[in-house]
């Protein structure tokens, strides 16, 4: 009896553990955001982009106030000189030992996972070099996997799939997407940049609900409805006849 007791105890404190708020009251959770890394075949997809993504959460992460956020340059440079270090380009002596990121608890990745438009009419639209004309992207989908990281164990403490969808018109006109820039001004106001942007507000809301008030909290019931609901809608499209 006393065994089980302990037993009940035991999974109970750890319930709460892991349940409770990542950082104590008044405290910030010092964080960084890495690139972002893509698995779709989006045609806008460049290294450039995966760093405005970056960007922009990490300045959604600031602007909650809840968080102590480092710059992306900082975890790229120390990322690359540790990196170095583990390559056989560097003698023992000089290489960079593998400490926490610069006082970071916990690193974010953020990984685009889907992303589909549904395209209606050309409008007569042709492409004269670097430039389209014509043609309108009515629905665009975009999917990222978050990933929360702890940096003092490489234990991945918190994984959710974010999703958003936008409606409206795309340019009549726009640049290669070579040239392809989020903060390009008129493609956030097209259905593929508002889905962009409004995946990236998710991620920071998610984050602050589940990292500063605490996986009971009941701001949870949110994204718990919207998990269930994109894991149905997933099992729904597989057909297994």
């Amino acid at each position: 009896m006393k065994k089980l007791l302990l037993a009940v105890l035991t999974v109970s404190l750890l319930l709460t553990l892991f349940s409770r708020p990542l950082a104590a009251e008044g405290d910030k959770i010092r964080i960084g955001v890495l690139r972002f890394t893509n698995q779709t075949s989006a045609s806008w997809w460049n290294s450039q982009v995966a760093n405005e993504l970056s960007d922009m959460l990490a300045a959604e992460l600031v602007s909650t106030r809840a968080f102590s956020v480092l710059e992306r340059k900082e975890i790229d440079a120390v990322l690359g000189e540790q990196d170095l270090s583990a390559s056989d380009r560097v003698s023992a002596k000089t290489k960079v030992k593998m400490q926490q990121l610069k006082g970071a608890q916990y690193l974010i990745a953020g990984t685009v996972s889907a992303y589909e438009e549904n395209i209606k009419g050309t409008g007569g639209g042709v492409r004269v070099g670097p430039v389209s004309l014509g043609g309108s992207k009515e629905k665009a989908y975009i999917a990222v996997d978050v990933k929360l990281v702890d940096t003092e164990t490489g234990e991945i403490v918190d994984a959710r799939t974010i999703e958003a969808t936008a409606k409206g018109k795309a340019l009549s006109a726009g640049l290669s997407i070579r040239n392809f820039s989020i903060n390009g001004g008129d493609y956030e106001k097209t259905p593929a940049g508002k889905a962009i942007r409004a995946c990236i507000l998710y991620i920071a809301e998610y984050l602050e609900c589940s990292m500063i008030k605490g996986q009971d909290d009941d701001c949870m019931e949110k994204w718990d409805r919207m998990d269930s609901k994109r894991k149905e809608k997933t099992k729904d499209s597989i057909d297994l006849d």
